[in-house]
C-alpha cells in the first residue's frame, strides 16, 4: 500500500530538480529551497535507521542532521527526529535552515516524513521564505533499483507559493527528477519543473563525484546546466554551474 501511494504521488506531480529559482520582476522565488541537500541526510538518516541482517530488518532510533556550507559562505543546516514506526516505516520531524549568514537565512521549513525500508518516502513541509513569502510543498520517492553498486531513486514534488507581495496571486508550481549514483561516489540528475502561472519550464542536468566521505563528513563536486524556458524569456541557453559541498554529519 505505501509503495502504491508513493507512485501515485510521483505520477500525479510530474517528472524535480533540486530546487528552482522562479525569476518576477522584482523578486526572485526559491521554490523549495529546503530541498537542496535532502538526499544526503536521507541517505545518511537510511543508514542508521535500517541495518538488513537476511531478510530481516532492525530499526534503529536515532536523529539525523547536516550541516554544509555555501560558495558565498552561507550554511545550510537540517535535521530529521524520529517520531514514531515499525520495522517498515518511520514518520520522522524534519526542519532546516538553508543560506544563514549574518543573523539572517534564506529559507526556514519544518514537517513531516515518513519513509520506507525499501528507500521510499512521502514528506509535507512548510517553508518561510524572508520578505518573500511562504510554502507548502507535498513531495515523493521512489527508489527504482538499489544494489551494492547502483541507485536509481524517481522524486517528485509539488509547492504552493503564497507571495507576501499581494499583487502577485498564490502560484503552484510541480517538479521531478531522476536521480543515479554508482557506489556512492559518481552520480548525476536529470530534472524537470514547471510554474504555470509564469509560463515557465525550468530543465537541469547535473553530476556529482564525491571526493571524500567518512561516518561524519563528506566532500563533493557537482557540475551541470540549468536552462529556463518562457514567453516572457526571449532568448535561454543553457547555464553552466560547478562548485564544491563540505557536508558535516552530526
Amino acid at each position: 500500500m505505501f509503495t502504491k501511494l508513493v507512485i501515485l504521488a510521483v505520477i500525479v506531480v510530474g517528472a524535480n530538480c533540486r530546487y528552482l529559482t522562479v525569476d518576477v520582476m522584482p523578486q526572485k522565488y526559491i521554490v523549495d529551497s529546503a530541498l537542496i541537500q535532502e538526499n544526503d541526510l536521507e541517505d545518511l538518516y537510511s543508514e542508521q535507521e535500517y541495518e538488513s541482517v537476511r531478510p530481516v530488518h532492525i530499526r534503529h532510533r536515532r536523529q539525523a542532521g547536516m550541516m554544509n556550507t555555501n560558495p558565498d559562505g552561507s550554511a545550510n543546516v537540517m535535521a530529521k527526529f524520529p517520531l514514531a514506526g515499525n520495522d517498515k516505516n518511520i514518520l520522522s520531524a524534519i526542519g532546516g535552515i538553508n543560506g544563514a549568514k549574518d543573523g539572517g537565512f534564506k529559507a526556514g521549513s519544518a514537517g513531516l516524513a515518513l519513509d520506507n525500508v525499501n528507500g521510499h518516502g512521502l514528506s509535507l513541509t512548510g517553508t518561510h521564505l524572508p520578505n518573500v513569502g511562504n510554502q507548502l510543498t507535498g513531495a515523493g520517492k521512489v527508489n527504482m533499483f538499489h544494489n551494492d553498486n547502483h541507485d536509481l531513486t524517481a522524486n517528485a514534488f509539488a509547492t504552493r507559493t503564497f507571495p507576501s507581495n499581494p499583487a502577485i496571486p498564490n502560484f503552484n508550481t510541480v517538479g521531478g527528477s531522476m536521480d543515479y549514483m554508482y557506489k556512492n561516489k559518481v552520480g548525476g540528475s536529470l530534472g524537470m519543473s514547471h510554474t504555470d502561472l509564469f509560463k515557465q519550464t525550468d530543465y537541469s542536468a547535473m553530476g556529482k563525484l564525491n571526493l571524500y566521505r567518512n561516518p561524519t563528513s563528506s566532500l563533493d563536486f557537482s557540475a551541470g546546466a540549468s536552462k529556463s524556458v518562457s514567453p516572457f524569456i526571449p532568448r535561454s541557453s543553457w547555464q553552466p554551474s560547478a562548485g564544491f559541498s563540505f557536508t558535516k554529519y552530526f
